[in-house]
Formats: C-alpha cells, sequence, structure tokens
C-alpha cells in the first residue's frame, strides 16, 4: 500500500513526494518504492526524516501498533496526519484527539469512495428492515478481523436503528459459524483468502424482501482517489475526523 501511496502522490500535480520512512526498506530510492522518476529522495529508517523535508502531511498505512507510535510522533512535531490503518480501540481514538492539538489527523477506515458511499446508503436503509449481517473479505495478509470497515458500518448500522430481531440460532455444530457479535447485536463474518483484495457486503432483511448492498476493491488503486482527497483538505478538519464523510458532504 505504502508504494501505491507514493505513486498516486508523485503523480498529482497538486502534491510533492518529498520524504519516505520504512526501517524495513531504509536506504531505498524513493523513485524505484513508487515507480516514477525524478524523485531524487531516499527512504529513511528514522522519522525526524519528515521534520529536515518540512513535510506538512504524513501518510500512515501501517499496523495498529506502530501507528500508535507513528502518531504519537507526528502530532508531537505538529505535522498533519492521513491514516488508513485500523486495528485502533475507543481508547486509541481519545489519545489521538488530545495529541492532535496543533495538527490535524483524518482516520478513514476505508479511502474508497464506493465503500463509503455503500456503508452511508446501508445506514439509509438501516431503519426498514428487521436483520441485518455484513460480510467482509480480504486478502490473506490481513492480520486484523472484522475489518476496520466492517466495524464502522456495523456502528453507522446500529447507530440508525435499534429495533432488530432477536438472533434465531439455538445450537451451533461449529463454534463462530454465526460470525461475531458487534454493535447492535449485528453479525459480522470475516473471510481472509488469497486473491482478493478488499470486499464487504451488508445484507439487510424483512418480512418478504432483502437488500444486498456489496462494494469491491480490485485494485489497491481504488483507495487514492480518497487518500488524496484526505491528504488536500485535512488542513481545514481541526483535530481528528474519522471516516471520509465529513470531506464528501455526506
Amino acid at each position: 500500500m505504502g508504494a501505491t501511496v507514493c505513486r498516486a502522490v508523485a503523480e498529482d500535480p497538486e502534491l510533492d513526494l518529498v520524504a519516505g520512512v520504512d526501517p524495513f526498506h531504509s536506504g531505498l530510492e524513493l523513485s524505484r518504492v513508487a515507480d516514477v522518476a525524478g524523485i531524487d529522495v531516499l527512504v529513511s529508517g528514522d522519522p525526524s526524516a519528515f521534520v529536515d523535508a518540512g513535510v506538512e502531511v504524513v501518510v500512515d498505512f501501517t499496523e495498529a501498533t506502530a501507528a500508535r507510535e507513528n502518531l504519537a510522533w507526528v502530532a508531537g512535531h505538529g505535522i498533519h496526519a492521513v491514516v488508513g490503518t485500523t486495528g485502533f480501540s475507543d481508547a486509541d481514538l481519545s489519545n489521538f484527539r488530545e495529541a492532535f492539538t496543533s495538527s490535524n489527523c483524518v482516520i478513514a477506515p476505508n479511502f474508497a469512495i464506493g465503500a463509503v458511499l455503500m456503508i452511508r446508503f446501508a445506514e439509509l436503509a438501516a431503519r426498514f428492515f428487521d436483520t441485518a449481517e455484513i460480510i467482509e473479505l480480504h486478502h490473506d495478509a490481513k492480520v486484523d478481523a472484522p475489518s476496520g470497515t466492517a466495524m464502522h458500518t456495523a456502528e453507522r448500522i446500529a447507530s440508525a436503528s435499534v429495533e432488530w430481531s432477536p438472533d434465531p440460532t439455538k445450537t451451533t455444530l461449529l463454534e463462530g459459524a454465526r460470525g461475531g457479535i458487534g454493535p447492535g447485536d449485528i453479525h459480522v463474518h470475516s473471510v481472509r483468502m488469497r486473491g482478493m483484495v478488499a470486499h464487504q457486503e451488508v445484507l439487510l432483511g424483512t418480512t418478504g424482501q432483502t437488500l444486498s448492498l456489496r462494494h469491491d476493491s480490485i485494485d489497491r488503486t481504488s483507495f487514492m482517489p480518497g487518500v488524496l482527497l484526505a491528504i488536500k483538505s485535512v488542513d481545514r478538519h481541526p483535530g481528528v475526523t474519522i471516516g471520509l464523510d465529513s470531506l464528501l458532504d455526506l
């Protein structure tokens, strides 16, 4: 994902790619990482490279443990952050809100515009249905489950309606067959499979009808319009913003 973000930033005429930090690839030419010519910058293993380069916005696509330290450092140096890392707890988000006082932070469970619309459509539909379940499917290298997108979707659906029919299941032959139980007792099912990128289906049902809402990211480039939008607008959204909704005026 980091290479895809670097390439998108480098190719955007309104942005400059001036630094990259990755302890595991320190010393590599950023032009090789991004597969874009004309970038005379080496990947650094030390975040001080951001300060040296005068970076205004840092993009973080790592994992929760690393991101906690990264965001504390970024906030402490007054640099804006755009974050695609998932797995944060409520306590993490509270800490980020306390930290980002001199700069801003946008954290999005999913940067694909279609996924953001899917979540919004599911929220709008929720009050007209009695049951809801979420199936999320990701590549076989994703370490957390359920996905941040699925949890965010469940939260939004649960906030839109409190009148859900109870789960009729009395017996399960396999533990976990009904998935995990999220906000509003909405069941969330996670699939990890080689060949996939990021996919999610929201199933809503009521008497005599069902509604299926599905979004598929078949390539990581699907996230880049949202990432670029966040980079260009993070300075106008004080504090910590969760999701792309407010950036899209949804």
